[in-house]
């Protein structure tokens, strides 16, 4: 049997699986898969250089499907070549009667890609439209990094191609010459409310790669001759541009009754897909004079060359650190903003953990992430994102997955606009750190578009379920001085998961020293009372510590907690506030639902009574000249807290 005839059998196989499967399950995007039948079969057993007795092999060629709705069609590869996968914590050979449980609670053929919730052939989730190839140029960063000469092949549907994200990675493709990245695009020219636009035209997509830079062949998605020539022109030693395909495919491809615009998302019915089988096998006649599935030879990877060295030494202390790096006078100054701590702890990170990576989006010069990119011995682990949080985040899922631990840092409130994709990187297992600058409202003079508010609460909601590791999903991490800024980034590097160091602009007084341990779920008591427990954490301790005078004044005896940590122990938070008469006042420059909320919860799930007040942001703040002008305007000055915490106790300051 020809190549040619081979994977057009092939195709008619997977199509047929993917529709017996979804309809079997009531849902799933059959006609989708059908699409990509033909790229599949040619990737999976003939291209990509794989082990499917061992789908992670660590130089095995990857495969991201970020038009992750066309699952089946992979899956269907999968069971009819026997790859390996792990079900109920075995490795099971998986076989065409597995795919009947696609979707179901206990399969990992999950429905969309998922490698925790399902089968780690993928590296990460995917779905949620455009984030793919981001995730494939983070796989080739690593790759060319490591020397291991895997390449990263990605499927987008010309829908999907309209995100914005899309656009990013292509950039960021280009900017970083990643020739081992080949982007697929599968043109069926529907998205799921109907036709797609003129602009995602597969005459206007080759286009529009050839501006940006990339060699783009134009091919018959349905001709495995093509798609062959197309792969192996990638694959040619000595490529020094990227390379990228754009193929012309139909949706629902062999069946003519399921092609057209209705039919997204709609498996056929138990009693349709008879009828439609026989139409994918009438195709395959026209197309071939036999169905006989032959043997296509998988390429195997090649052998790791990489030698064994310890990816990580003792890392220096930040005293240590400082030292080294000629700072010592602003040690001894005794005052240092928390982004450039975080700064030093990121370099001295690098120097003893060869994973760890920078990433940053056109600020590290505010982040302080590029004293790491300035040190000529860790230079090449430095990424420029330039101004693109979204793919950032994405890239830093698939270094993730190639073993690193990438650091994403970025102003506070940029992050906001990544929220859907670190999701999907939790949703991935990704051991993905994400570090925000010039946090809260003591930015001041910069004014709201700059000032993130509404972090704290989204990232808190992580930490109200568990990750795939057994632990909160996210750590939310609020250092108040240098000492604990540097305390908790180490902290962050060894935990495996996601979590978030938010830092700030202004220098503030360093309050710790290094007999201080700084632990992910820790807190710190700075002063002790028995009428309020404070609780606070970042910028605005050095706001309660101020407050703490000023109620010692009118003879009110205060604690002060700091809760640098989200979540937290519990029950620890209790007995303080129950040495202290269970009154509790929280104080956060940010809005509410966040700190405040997450104590309030712990208080009220206690069944014990305390009397929690909140102080927070509760309008739209607007740029001030200092920091000291918009704590006022916010009601949030340490005399603002002072006057707060005595109320609570039916004391009047001002009386």
């Amino acid at each position: 049997m020809s190549f040619e005839n081979a994977i057009h059998a092939r195709a008619i196989v997977l199509d047929t699986l993917s529709l017996e499967m979804c309809a079997e399950s009531g849902s799933g995007h059959p006609t989708s898969a059908m699409s990509i039948g033909h790229l599949v079969a040619v990737l999976m057993y003939r291209t990509m250089r794989w082990l499917p007795d061992n789908p992670e092999c660590k130089t095995a060629d990857r495969l991201v499907l970020s038009e992750g709705h066309a699952v089946p069609a992979v899956y269907a590869a999968m069971a009819d070549i026997g790859a390996t996968v792990h079900w109920n914590g075995e490795p099971v050979k998986l076989n065409p009667d597995h795919l009947k449980t696609l979707r179901e609670a206990d399969s990992p053929l999950d429905g969309h890609p998922n490698p925790k919730e399902g089968i780690s052939f993928f590296d990460a989730a995917t779905g949620s439209l455009g984030q793919g190839l981001s995730v494939a140029a983070g796989l080739g960063l690593a790759a060319t990094a490591d020397k291991t000469g895997r390449k990263t092949y990605c499927i987008i549907g010309d829908g999907e191609a309209r995100e914005g994200q899309i656009t990013e990675a292509l950039d960021f493709i280009m900017d970083h010459n990643l020739t081992n990245v080949l982007p697929i695009f599968n043109c069926n020219s529907y998205g799921q409310a109907g036709a797609v636009s003129k602009q995602q035209s597969p005459e206007r997509l080759t286009a529009k790669l050839e501006a940006f830079g990339f060699d783009a062949e134009t091919i018959d998605g349905h001709d495995p001759n093509a798609i062959k020539a197309a792969f192996d022109q990638f694959n040619i030693q000595g490529r020094t541009k990227p390379m990228a395909v754009v193929a012309k495919t139909i949706k629902g491809w062999g069946a003519p009754s399921m092609q057209g615009g209705s039919w997204h998302g709609k498996p056929a019915s138990k009693q349709q897909v008879q009828d439609v089988i026989a139409e994918l096998r009438q195709t395959g006649i026209q197309l071939t004079s036999s169905l006989a599935t032959a043997s296509i030879a998988i390429p195997s990877p090649p052998e790791s060359t990489q030698q064994t060295t310890p990816s990580s030494n003792e890392i220096m202390s930040f005293k240590e650190a400082m030292e080294k790096w000629d700072m010592s006078t602003l040690l001894q100054s005794g005052k240092m903003a928390t982004r450039r701590a975080y700064g030093v702890a990121l370099r001295a990170l690098g120097h003893g953990n060869k994973n760890v990576w920078a990433v940053d989006a056109d600020v590290s010069n505010s982040t302080f992430s590029n004293v790491f990119g300035n040190d000529a011995e860790l230079e090449d682990r430095f990424v420029e994102c330039k101004i693109a949080e979204q793919n950032m985040y994405s890239v830093g899922v698939g270094l993730s997955a190639a073993g690193k631990i990438p650091f994403c840092s970025t102003f506070s409130k940029f992050i906001t606009r990544g929220y859907d994709q670190i999701e999907m990187a939790i949703n991935s297992g990704a051991n993905i750190k994400i570090v925000g600058s010039h946090s809260g409202i003591s930015l001041a003079a910069d004014g709201p578009s700059q000032m993130s508010l509404p972090d704290i609460a989204w990232f808190r909601s992580f930490g109200t379920m568990t990750d795939h590791h057994g632990n909160p999903g996210c750590y939310v991490l609020q250092p108040a001085d240098a000492w604990a800024a540097y305390g908790l980034t180490l902290a962050m590097a060894e935990h495996t998961g996601c979590s978030y160091l938010r830092t700030f602009r202004p220098d503030v007084e360093m309050i710790y020293d290094e007999s201080t341990t700084f632990e992910l779920g820790g807190m710190e008591v700075l002063t002790e009372g028995r009428d309020v427990l404070i609780v606070s954490a970042g910028y605005m301790i050095h706001e309660c510590n101020k407050a703490i005078d000023e109620l010692d004044r009118l003879g009110i005896d205060a604690s002060l907690l700091d809760l640098y940590s989200l979540p937290f122990d519990e029950d620890r938070l209790l007995d303080l506030a129950n040495e202290n008469n269970g009154n509790v006042f929280v104080v956060e420059d940010n809005y509410g639902g966040s700190l405040g909320s997450a104590v309030s919860d712990a208080c009220a799930a206690s069944g014990d009574a305390f009397t929690v007040e909140q102080l927070h942001v509760r309008r739209i703040p607007k740029s001030c000249r200092n920091p000291e002008s918009i704590l006022k305007m916010c009601g949030l000055h340490y005399t603002d807290i002072a006057n707060g915490a005595a109320l609570l106790l039916g004391v009047h300051a001002n009386s």
